[in-house]
């Protein structure tokens, strides 16, 4: 694959976090890295990956970086070349143990599904309770690690994915368009419909 030198230099620079952790002996590394806290409505998704050693995809970085055509190419790639899990805590869970807790849970169930365990994890953001396996948080890990920045990918993806189906099931909120975020047109349906089944409840209190 012919890839331009800067382009080249960037994607290498992406395999530090993974390369570090291979010369210290763990042979696979994963990322994890999860969509949809923010929004009202629909799931928290979060995916676990571990990419083929060294494999160079030109344009993968943090997901809200790409545009949807690029993102959906990149997930192509990705679930054709990488072991990987993903995994969804709904609205009902979300309000019965808040986002945080959602959001851990829906990484350790990304993390727990793999087909191959990883022996070592790169998670984006901030140290998860109890995680039950061994794992390095990185600050925006998303825009630092290739294998973090392939799991936002296929979490913001199929997050995508589902809340354009959820629209079929519930026209009258426009999922398809806002993914669930509080848009103003958003806010205005759930005013004139009131909430639906994947409507975040404890997200709703504000909203007149």
């Amino acid at each position: 694959m012919d890839i331009p030198d800067a382009e080249r230099l960037r994607l290498e620079k992406l395999w530090e976090f993974e390369k570090r952790l291979n010369a210290e002996g763990y042979t696979r590394v994963a990322g994890v890295d999860e969509a949809g806290r923010g929004p009202l409505a629909g799931p928290v998704v979060a995916a676990c990956v571990i990419l083929p050693k060294g494999i160079l995809l030109p344009g993968i970085d943090d997901s809200k970086k790409l545009t949807e055509k690029k993102r959906e190419s990149l997930y192509a790639d990705i679930v054709r070349e990488a072991v990987y899990n993903i995994a969804c805590v709904g609205a009902e869970e979300i309000d019965a143990i808040n986002i945080l807790n959602a959001t851990h849970a829906a990484m350790k169930a990304a993390v727990a599904g793999m087909r191959v365990a990883p022996d070592h994890t790169l998670i984006d953001g901030l140290p998860i309770k109890a995680a039950g396996f061994l794992y390095t948080p990185i600050i925006g890990g998303d825009g630092k690690s290739v294998s973090i920045a392939a799991a936002s990918i296929l979490a913001k993806v199929y997050r995508d994915s589902l809340m354009r189906e959820y629209a079929l099931r519930y026209p009258e909120y426009g999922f398809e368009r806002h993914k669930g975020y509080g848009t103003a047109a958003h806010m205005e349906a759930i005013r004139r419909y009131g909430p639906c089944p994947i409507h975040r409840r404890s997200f709703l209190k504000n909203i007149r």
